[in-house]
C-alpha cells in the first residue's frame, strides 16, 4: 500500500530530511507549460522523470532513470503528477522495484478541475501555496 501525503507534508519532509527527494512524473510538456515545484529553498531540485509518454504508455526506463538520478532503495521518495493518479502508479512501480520508502503526493501539482474545468485552485501543490516556477 502506498501512503498518500499532502503537498504540505511532502514539502516539510523535503525541507527537513536530506534523504527525501521529489520526483515529478509528468511529461515534458507539463513541466514546460504548467510549471514545476520549486525546491530551491530546501537546497534541492525536483527530479523530472516521466512515468508515461504522451501516448499514455509507461516509460520502460522509469526504474532505471530513478537509479540514474541517484535514488537508492533507502531514499525517501515523494512522487507527484498533475492530480495524484500517475504518481500513485509510479510509486507502486518503484516499490515493486525495491524502493522501500515511497509516497504519493495526493492532489498532485494542480489538483482536480473546478466548476469551470480549471485546475490549481481546489487542491494540490499550487493550491496549498507551495513554491513553484514556470517551465
Amino acid at each position: 500500500m502506498i501512503e498518500d501525503v499532502t503537498p504540505t507534508t511532502a514539502w516539510a519532509a523535503l525541507d527537513a530530511r536530506p534523504q527525501a527527494q521529489l520526483v515529478d512524473v509528468r511529461t515534458d510538456a507539463e513541466w514546460m507549460f504548467v510549471g514545476l515545484p520549486d525546491l530551491s529553498a530546501t537546497g534541492k531540485r525536483v527530479l523530472p522523470i516521466s512515468w508515461q509518454g504522451l501516448n499514455g504508455q509507461p516509460n520502460p526506463r522509469f526504474v532505471e532513470q530513478l537509479s540514474a538520478a541517484g535514488l537508492t532503495p533507502e531514499s525517501e521518495i515523494y512522487f507527484i503528477c498533475r492530480s495524484g493518479a500517475r504518481s500513485h502508479s509510479a510509486a507502486i512501480a518503484a516499490r515493486q522495484a525495491g524502493f522501500g520508502h515511497v509516497f504519493n503526493v495526493a492532489g498532485g501539482f494542480e489538483g482536480p478541475p473546478d466548476a469551470q474545468s480549471h485546475r490549481g485552485a481546489l487542491a494540490g501543490w499550487k493550491a496549498e501555496g507551495l513554491p513553484w516556477r514556470q517551465g
